[in-house]
């Protein structure tokens, strides 16, 4: 059995981790690593103490037809980036690597042209991340 390359093996973690969604479009694993240390893990959900639309049964923005990318005000949760972000010190965080897998809930799939929302492109900025690597299948990614 062959080794599995590094940056592959941060995006099996960050796929691990997307398990944990509570959201029914789309999961999403994020996993903030430097110096080849896992600094912090973030998956999507609803704040803490507030229930999830896996809970609920429903997603509000699939019930009024918002798509992809527009509207996220009225997502109940709170983005991978943004859960990984928060649960990390911003000096741990300068010049490191955030790796991101999404996968779609109903097929599995990998989420085609993966990338962090406007309002997580901002975070991982002022956060000090240098690198985002996404995961486009079990073999490829891109950095950004």
């Amino acid at each position: 059995m062959q080794r599995r390359d590094k940056i592959n093996y941060y995006l099996d973690l960050a796929e691990t981790v997307s398990q944990r969604c509570t959201c029914l479009r789309k999961h999403y694993g994020a996993v903030i690593v430097k110096n080849d240390e896992v600094i912090s893990t973030g998956y999507v959900g609803a704040p803490r103490g507030r229930q999830n639309c896996s809970d609920l049964g429903y997603c509000l923005r699939t019930r009024l037809g918002v798509p992809r990318g527009e509207r996220y005000e009225l997502c109940r949760s709170v983005h991978a980036e943004a859960n990984a972000i928060i649960s990390a010190s911003r000096n741990d965080m300068l010049g490191s690597t955030l790796y991101l897998v999404g996968k779609e809930v109903e097929t599995g799939e990998y989420v085609k042209d993966a990338i962090c929302c406007s309002m997580c492109k901002r975070m991982v900025i002022n956060a000090g991340i240098a690198f985002v690597v996404v995961r486009d299948d079990r073999e490829h990614y891109r950095t950004i």
